[in-house]
């Protein structure tokens, strides 16, 4: 059996205060290499807490994260921040582009902070994702020209700028409609299916997470089930 890609090991991460709140409880998965991973859970059941986690965000009050192996939280944030940029990729549900700039720059901005392509491949490369993304005709426009589900899907090519083995999504179909979040859930599969990367996703919508290949359900930050995709569908309710 190959390694896991991400792993966490006994995670918790409490925020201190006069009343400390547990957001992980003891949280222990792993994720291999061309997976599509739902978390799902209530509201408040530490879906997204788990992520940052896994995304290197946040730091585990205690247990670890480990990436291909290397254990991350004894790293220098300059270490942390380098795996970040070429080992994940992340996709927010509000997608958190600069206004300012045009969709390609968005694109090339992790590339620019990586520092391994030099200028004319990075737009080779930030124009060759968004073309592949149905963005072709869109590579000079600002965010705010573009509707949102459009603009998902430059955040999914940003996540993509340096081809990183692991993609993280806090609920990128939250704040679209029906037909755009169809849209971006089978982008998210092809980046898996098609691209060979690993995918791990927040999400409320269980439709979705059903057709995923597997599902970790928390309940008060702790895993309360792994479901795989065969079971998850029973859960469907009827279409009836």
């Amino acid at each position: 059996m190959s390694a896991s890609l991400i792993e966490a090991r006994h995670v918790t991460r409490i925020l201190p205060g006069i009343v400390p709140t547990t957001l992980v409880r003891d949280v222990s998965l792993s994720i291999g290499e061309r997976e599509f991973v739902a978390i799902t859970g209530p509201s408040g059941s530490g879906k997204s807490s788990l992520l940052y986690l896994l995304g290197l965000l946040d730091l585990p009050t205690s247990g670890e994260v480990l990436i291909r192996g290397r254990a991350t939280s004894r790293m220098s944030e300059a270490e942390r921040g380098e795996v970040r940029l070429s080992a994940l990729g992340f996709v927010f549900q509000f997608h958190f582009l600069l206004p300012e700039f045009s969709v390609l720059d968005n694109v090339m901005l992790p590339m620019r902070a990586l520092g391994v392509l030099s200028p004319p491949q990075m737009r080779q490369r930030a124009s060759s994702l968004l073309a592949s993304l149905g963005l072709g005709e869109h590579v000079g426009k600002r965010p705010d020209q573009l509707s949102g589900g459009q603009r998902q899907r430059v955040a999914v090519a940003r996540a993509l700028a340096n081809n990183p083995p692991l993609i993280l999504a806090d609920e990128p179909t939250g704040s679209l409609d029906s037909k755009s979040s169809e849209q971006v859930f089978e982008i998210l599969r092809e980046v898996v299916e098609g691209r060979g990367k690993t995918v791990v996703a927040v999400t409320h919508d269980l439709g979705l997470a059903a057709r995923m290949h597997r599902r970790i359900q928390l309940v008060d930050g702790a895993v309360e089930a792994i479901i795989r995709s065969d079971d998850a569908l029973a859960l469907e309710p009827s279409k009836t």
